[in-house]
């Protein structure tokens, strides 16, 4: 006996959520997570703070981008909503009178948390790539850790990784760097490495 084919969900059963969680359709199914932890929303607040400041219309840079956070991004059969997104300002002619943000971003930022790494790092990697998106960072404010990767021949390449106190500077945003250290404010930095001679004087 042939088993009955799984209902795809649909942008309805999307609707429905609690406004108190993220939901998305991934590979027809219906997914869920919480809202972010504070420092999962600050180093997104940061990030893009930085990225506006050089490449959006702030005076650090040479502009020509737009950013948005939490994107509901309809890329095929599949609705994803990555932390952070931008579109080179060419390609983002008007402002969306719908929650849907199109045409697919040219770069987009994931926030790795435990509830959606697995996403993150795998179906979501694929949904991306799939759509043709150029850049994709993953940033893990846990290990303080920012990976860039570059679509290339359909396949993601790493261009770089950057840790703790870094200065990043990573496609499609090398042309201004930035502290990595920048996107957890809360946490001190290193301290100086103390000198054993004595000082003179």
């Amino acid at each position: 006996m042939t088993a009955p084919a799984k209902r795809r969900a649909t942008y309805a059963d999307l609707q429905a959520v609690s406004p108190t969680l993220v939901a998305e359709i991934i590979d027809g199914d219906l997914v869920t997570h919480p809202r972010p932890l504070p420092r999962h929303g600050i180093a997104a607040m940061e990030l893009g703070g930085e990225l506006r400041a050089a490449f959006g219309r702030g005076p650090r840079g040479p502009g020509g981008w737009i950013f948005m956070p939490e994107p509901e991004l309809h890329l095929g059969p599949d609705i994803v909503v990555p932390d952070l997104a931008g579109w080179r300002r060419e390609r983002f002619a008007a402002m969306p009178e719908t929650n849907r943000a199109t045409p697919p971003p040219d770069w987009v930022c994931e926030i790795i948390s435990p509830s959606t790494e697995r996403y993150d790092r795998g179906t979501k990697r694929r949904i991306y790539a799939r759509a043709g998106v150029p850049f994709m960072w993953l940033l893990d404010p846990r290990s303080r850790f920012l990976e860039a990767f570059t679509l290339v021949n359909a396949s993601w390449l790493l261009g770089g990784t950057f840790e703790d106190q870094d200065e990043v500077r990573a496609p499609p945003f090398e042309a201004v760097a930035f502290p990595l250290g920048a996107l957890w404010p809360f946490d001190a930095p290193p301290e100086d490495t103390p000198n054993d001679e004595p000082s003179e004087g």
